[in-house]
């Protein structure tokens, strides 16, 4: 998929969040990176699909907007595409990854997303 697919595909799965969701989303910034680069302590060889940054909504106190930069969600490419073996197994697992990472921004943990499918 060319990387101007790829966002596209990306773009719909944030499109295809329900709107009342959409709407809620605070201080959130959706990026696309080629590869997820492990921190200092992390296993070299971990690869991501998608990575969420910030404070999620659940935690956030009167005082969080004042100065707070807004959270990240980055999406990476290579690991989504290296795992899919057809152009609607990634779409589907970009949708997937995008939605998983927004639960996130909500509060929702992995365990969770796990029960509801979206892990």
């Amino acid at each position: 998929m060319l990387p101007e697919d790829f966002e596209t595909a990306v773009d719909d799965a944030i499109d295809s969040i329900p709107a009342d969701l959409a709407a809620a989303m605070n201080n959130v910034a959706i990026f696309i990176e080629d590869e997820y680069v492990p921190g200092p302590g992390e296993d070299p060889e971990t690869e991501l699909l998608g990575v969420y940054e910030g404070t999620p909504l659940t935690e956030r106190d009167s005082w969080w907007d004042a100065g707070s930069l807004p959270d990240r969600i980055v999406i990476f490419r290579g690991p989504l595409m290296r795992m899919c073996s057809s152009r609607d197994e990634l779409v589907r697992e970009i949708r997937i990854t995008v939605i998983h990472e927004v639960a996130h921004h909500f509060g929702i943990d992995d365990a969770r997303l796990h029960e509801l499918g979206w892990g």
